[in-house]
């Protein structure tokens, strides 16, 4: 301190407002009143958050899940991607071409079968549904693989059969010899057989021909199959064998697979009286029944209990389905059902089985024309319960390819069709290219060949094997116009079925229009297919036109009254077209061309009274441009 400046001795601390001061002071007005102002307002904003939250948690919308949201791409591993130069595609190959598939858009990778196996029925004849096949790799090179795809933020499901295994499989091996809880694994029954001949049961007959029992020498009786006699079914009314299917679920999904794909669960239960089942031809002479078409078959398919059991698949699933972001899909592959039996793999509404059942009728059309096209979308939306999701499939591995069934001109045409229907596009590898069937000659494999032609390896390059492979020899050959229609030849290839797969996919991921749209159909001949696309408060809508025949005039002004006469073109099979405008009165397409066309209305097809018939939606919802949010009050 200076010489003039006072020290601190002798002064004390300000002590405060004493209490009585402060009740004083604090029980005027000007100080009460502001203070419970605030206390109150603070209380009532409490109350108006929980509302709130209340109320937008009400009126949202439920949200789609994973296998909602985008594309499902079908790979059938063998003709993927071969990385050991074996000739043969493996798991190994899937992870290399990983980044490919991303450029896709696509959200979840279907892996066809790849259990241990003696390859009959190239999927089917499971040996051990705990491992792999070693022409697919090993069970580490699954886990790296189921990894690789989640670091990718992709989903992964895969095939599974539970029907029947392998003859070589160690349950039959000790069913066959009557051991312990296993003597009733599958389904025996005495049959005589004499001199090489079995007299079997009954009359049920195979899928593919000729009776369905075949005799065993080890247990001297007749063991049921539904397939090949490879394929012997498993004995579904036994309670161990649900018990070690449910394990078998159990283990995969720790394995981090995301969901299955439940093939021939029709044929999972038969009747335990084993009466024979009625001939079409009631006049045809019994012993010349040799084909699965020639009988009724209402003892050894969709028995009552089937249901039960694919509910208890679900159950077993939702078990690890608790963690959030970690839901397991299930769906199933509905082996040649009616769209009603079809329908029955949803559930009930309180009782969940398959999140869907696989929708092939597309991959069945052989003649495209506008009323077949409609036909197949029409049948399944006004048959699928309430609330449902649809899915869209135009190929598969045991289908022929879209471009050997309808030709190259429907490529484009037909993927716009899937992309823009509601519901979740399924795509078989190489249709995004336009690949084609291999002709049925110099196949190394003992089978029918029908089964193969399809499954040729993917076509990824114009080099040997088509990039598939640098073995010398691979399973099966590639098709001989690899040169031109492959991966490599088509990413850069302005106009291409790759380019517009990809324009349609992110087209698809961005708009909800296609997301979460109401889907209104207007007009179908024998050339043309029209539908809408359209969602409350959006005031855009996306009016899609597909020419499957002949070039002819269609006059789209007459379908809406109330349509623009100009129209935009948001997406062309055409790749010139795309951001130009077309006179709606009348629109002349070639054959194998589709439009995208976009135009302003606040007139809604779907609150029309002339289209209220036809118009569909899976989940309700409405779009509120003041918050940009989805909310369920339309």
């Amino acid at each position: 301190l200076g010489p003039a400046e006072p020290g601190p001795t002798g002064v004390r601390p300000y002590a405060g407002m004493p209490k009585e001061v402060l009740f004083q002071f604090s029980g005027q007005a000007r100080y009460r009143l502001p203070r419970e102002v605030l206390f109150w307002l603070t209380v009532a904003s409490v109350f108006v958050l929980i509302g709130a939250t209340i109320a937008i948690i009400a009126v949202s919308p439920k949200c789609l899940d994973w296998w909602q949201e985008g594309p499902v791409y079908q790979i059938y591993p063998r003709s993927f991607k071969d990385s050991d130069m074996d000739g043969n595609g493996d798991l190994k190959g899937i992870q290399e071409k990983l980044d490919y598939i991303t450029t896709l858009n696509v959200k979840t990778i279907w892996i066809t079968a790849f259990y241990k196996s003696s390859l009959k029925d190239f999927r089917y004849g499971v040996e051990d549904f705990r491992e792999i096949d070693p022409i697919f790799g090993t069970m580490k090179d699954f886990e790296n693989l189921v990894a690789a795809i989640h670091d990718k933020g992709l989903k992964v499901i895969i095939d599974f059969i539970p029907n029947h295994t392998s003859d070589k499989h160690a349950w039959f091996q000790l069913s066959r010899n009557r051991t312990g809880k296993y003597t009733d694994y599958y389904i025996w029954h005495d049959c005589t057989h004499k001199n090489g001949m079995t007299i079997p049961p009954n009359n049920w007959l195979s899928v593919y021909g000729n009776s369905s029992w075949h005799f065993d020498e080890v247990r001297n009786q007749c063991y049921f199959h539904q397939f090949m006699k490879e394929q012997p079914d498993l004995n579904f009314h036994n309670p161990d064998v649900q018990e070690e299917i449910k394990e078998i679920i159990q283990f995969w999904l720790t394995k981090g697979v995301d969901g299955f794909s439940f093939d021939a669960v029709k044929f999972l239960l038969e009747a335990e009286h084993l009466r024979d089942e009625a001939q079409v031809n009631k006049t045809q002479i019994p012993d010349t029944v040799t084909r699965y078409w020639e009988l009724y078959h209402d003892f050894t398919t969709t028995q009552v209990g089937m249901h039960d059991i694919v509910r208890s698949f679900r159950q077993t699933m939702d078990q690890y389905s608790r963690e959030p972001g970690r839901y397991r899909f299930m769906g199933i592959g509905a082996y040649e059902e009616s769209i009603d039996r079809t329908m029955m793999y949803y559930g009930l509404p309180f009782i969940q089985e398959a999140d869907f059942p696989f929708n092939n009728y597309l991959s069945k059309l052989n003649t495209p024309s506008g009323n077949s096209v409609l036909e197949v979308i029409a049948s399944w939306m006004e048959n699928m319960p309430e609330g449902k999701w649809p899915n869209w499939m135009i190929g598969g591995p045991d289908h022929a390819r879209l471009t050997s069934r309808l030709g190259a001109e429907y490529v484009n045409i037909m993927n716009m069709l899937v992309f823009t229907l509601p519901g979740t596009p399924i795509t078989y590898y190489g249709e995004e290219i336009g690949m084609r069937n291999i002709l049925a000659t110099n196949l190394n494999e003992s089978y029918d060949t029908n089964t193969l032609l399809s499954k040729s390896p993917m076509q990824w390059d114009n080099s040997s094997n088509a990039g598939f492979s640098e073995a010398s020899h691979t399973w099966l050959p590639t098709s001989s116009d690899y040169h031109t229609v492959n991966v490599d030849v088509q990413k850069t290839q302005p106009g291409s079925a790759l380019k517009f797969y990809q324009e349609l996919s992110l087209l698809h991921a961005n708009e909800l229009l296609l997301s979460r749209g109401w889907f209104c159909y207007l007009s179908n001949n024998s050339h043309s297919v029209v539908y809408t696309r359209e969602l409350d408060g959006i005031d855009s809508v996306f009016l899609v036109v597909l020419n499957f025949g002949e070039s002819s005039p269609l006059h789209l002004k007459e379908m809406i009254s109330d349509l623009p006469t100009r129209a935009r073109i948001r997406l062309s099979t055409n790749f010139a077209d795309k951001g130009s405008e077309v006179d709606t009165q009348a629109i002349f397409l070639d054959k194998g061309e589709g439009l995208v066309l976009e135009y302003n209305t606040k007139n809604l097809l779907h609150h029309q009274t002339a289209f209220r018939d036809r118009c569909f939606v899976s989940n309700r919802a409405c779009y509120s441009s003041v918050f940009h949010i989805l909310h369920s009050l339309c």
